[in-house]
Formats: C-alpha cells, structure tokens, sequence
C-alpha cells in the first residue's frame, strides 16, 4: 500500500514539474505586439510639454508662427527641415477635439492637415517616437499642443493698404507678436496699467475692442508663463488674459485670422493700440 502511494506521489510530481516546463517554454516564446489601430492626429503626453498633438505612429507635430494665418509658408527648401503632415483619416483618439482639426490646400495642390487652422509639420531632426528637438527652433517653431492659451505670430504689419516693420515705420519685415489659440491678433492700450484695464467703461468699449478671455493654459515655450496672468474687468464681469502686465484685446474690425488692422487706430505721437510682441516691456505701475 505505502510503495503504491509512492509511486503515485511520484506521477504527480513528474506531471508538475512537465506542466512548469511547458509553461515557462511558452512564456518564453517572443508575442506578437498589438497591430497599431490608431488613425490620424492623436495626443501623447510629455514630460515637459504635457499634451502634445502626434501622428497615429507617435511622431511629434508642430506649429509654425509664420503660418498665424492660417496659409502655410514653409515651402521649398523650409520642408526639407519641416516635412507637411497629412491625413485624410479622422482621429481616433476620443481625448481630442475633432472639431479643431481641419485641412489646408497648399499653393502646390498638396494637402496639409491642421488643427485650430495651424498647418501641421513634422521636424526633420525626430528620429523616434516621442522626440521633440524642434522646439523654440528660430524662436518661431514650437510643439504642436491642444490647449495653448497664447501663440506668436511671425508676420508683417499691414493696415491701410501700408506695411509696417515692428516700429510702425512703413517698412516691410515681419514682427513677433501675440495671437489667442487661434490666431487672432492682441492688442495692448498704451493707457492701460500693470493688471488694470482702464479703457473698457461699459459693454459699448467691449464691442469695439472686446477683452480677450481666457484662462492661463499653456504657453509656447518662448513665453514665460510667469509673464501672463488674469484680471476681472469689473464693468462688464468678464476675466481678461493679461501680458506682462498689459491686459489683452482684440480689434473688431480683425475679421479673419491674421489680420491687424487695429494698430493705425489713434496713431499719433504715440501708438494707442499696438500688437503686443513678444518682447514688450512690462506694462507701468499704477
């Protein structure tokens, strides 16, 4: 009876240590990774840039401050260093807002995806998924993101059929100033104060040079995100985005992106309504 007992301990412990083996030699097997079933733009998470707008492989997108207008102007030899993205495919990514992204005719006849109307680039310099080398490139190149608070424009200064360089001399030459998420051109008043509004009196001011709205988001990398904070303009209830110090407006008459029309306005021995660039200096005290 005792020698039987042993020898059926003795099976069961052969059948074990055949099960382990087998498990651990298919554990061992290489598997197959997951087929990659993402479509168009998806949003990845950095480290240091938070949510950043990437192709369905994970290649890092960009936004160009030239192209605040909505009309790509990296062409030629530009797109060696920044390729165009494109794809006709929606996102899947459920994070993201479908209604932002859109698509742009080059002048070539090229497609180019965008998202809040800002073509969309790749750099040249990504090797891997998950790269963002091109950065704050030329100080006009910066990580495509889904909830900037503030752009740059890079372009010319241009009202009453007259260009202007970025100290209103009529000249050409491109001037780095602030646009909202969207392109829209900014605006300071030259009587305004640090964190003080002191042009909107009532909703009339308000429908001519609205305040731009927005709480403090992200910044492109250029701005210091120390430098922008928000006021209440007590007159009206609404919160307004400020610039180093200066409080922060739009120009009616600024139909369509790009536009900036509103610097003639009060031109005289002092500029009432200027853009507001990147390199103002900060707004006086009260």
């Amino acid at each position: 009876m005792l020698s039987d007992l042993k020898k059926t301990l003795l099976a069961v412990s052969c059948i074990a240590i055949v099960f382990t083996a087998c498990k651990k030699n298919s554990s061992d097997e290489p598997t197959t990774p997951p087929a990659n079933n993402n479509k168009g733009i998806q949003l990845a998470t950095d480290a240091k840039f938070g949510s950043v707008l990437t192709d369905k492989d994970g290649k890092t997108l960009y936004f160009f401050a030239s192209d605040a207008a909505g009309v790509p102007t990296c062409v030629g030899g530009c797109e060696t260093a920044w390729p165009l993205y494109y794809s006709a495919d929606a996102s899947t990514d459920l994070n993201l807002n479908k209604a932002e992204v859109g698509e742009v005719t080059r002048a070539d006849g090229r497609k180019q995806s965008t998202y809040r109307g800002y073509p969309l680039y790749y750099y040249a310099g990504d090797a891997a998924k998950g790269d963002i080398k091109g950065d704050g490139v030329g100080g006009i190149w910066f990580v495509a993101k889904p909830d900037y608070s503030l752009m740059l424009a890079n372009a010319q200064l241009f009202a009453n059929n007259t260009n202007y360089t970025s100290t209103y001399a009529v000249g050409t030459g491109n001037t780095i100033y602030l646009t909202d998420s969207k392109g829209r051109t900014l605006y300071a008043f030259a009587p305004d104060k640090n964190g003080v509004n002191t042009y909107t009196k009532s909703t009339t001011q308000e429908g001519i040079w609205p305040v731009y709205e927005s709480e403090v988001l992200s910044v492109p990398s250029a701005i210091a995100k120390a430098d922008v904070s928000v006021i209440t303009v007590a007159t009206i209830g609404k919160k307004q985005l400020t610039y180093k110090g200066w409080p922060l407006y739009y120009w009616i008459s600024d139909v369509k992106r790009g536009d900036n029309l509103g610097i003639v306005i009060g031109k005289g021995p002092g500029l009432t309504w200027p853009v507001l660039q990147l390199n103002a200096t900060v707004a006086p005290a009260q």
